[in-house]
């Protein structure tokens, strides 16, 4: 059976925490999206990890590894590409989603380096001003469901 096309791409940039890039998993293989993990990771994506960590739908999830940054970024080329930070500047609604979009998102402990924000600028989710992040996890669900309106709004009739 020949796999269609994503509606967009979830990117991770040095992911931490191995239960987070699993939900973010079952996301993305919910929402048709391509999960792109770019390394270093803080965890093992190995059959034996994953099955040990009862990822059971993994192998279903349309999921790309990146050597590095540079890899990725290659990878990305002419792509709309769309930063998401604490630090961005406008909101996650003010964002141009669309099919084949590039949504990348940082590290749990650091989020995005300061250097590829200021590059490429970033939105953010408003927050209260006491909380200093959403969990990943949480964020990329928040953001996603926002492109999936956007390039597939028949779903949400």
């Amino acid at each position: 059976m020949k796999q269609r096309p994503p509606r967009f791409h979830l990117a991770l940039l040095n992911p931490e925490i191995g239960p987070n890039t699993g939900n973010i998993g079952r996301l993305s293989l919910g929402l048709g999206a391509r999960l792109h993990l770019i390394h270093p990771l803080g965890f093992r994506t190995d059959e034996k990890a994953v099955r040990r960590a009862g990822l059971d739908y993994w192998k279903h999830v349309d999921v790309q590894e990146h050597a590095d940054a540079g890899a990725f970024f290659e990878w990305v080329g002419a792509r709309p590409l769309h930063l998401f930070s604490a630090r961005g500047a406008a909101s996650y609604v003010r964002c141009p989603f669309e099919r084949d979009s590039v949504l990348l998102f940082g590290r749990e402990s650091q989020g995005l380096p300061a250097a590829l924000v200021s590059q490429h600028g970033a939105f953010r989710i408003p927050l209260e001003p006491t909380v200093r992040s959403l969990n990943l996890a949480n964020a990329v669900a928040v953001v996603a469901y926002a492109a999936l309106q956007r390039v597939e709004p028949v779903l949400f009739d």
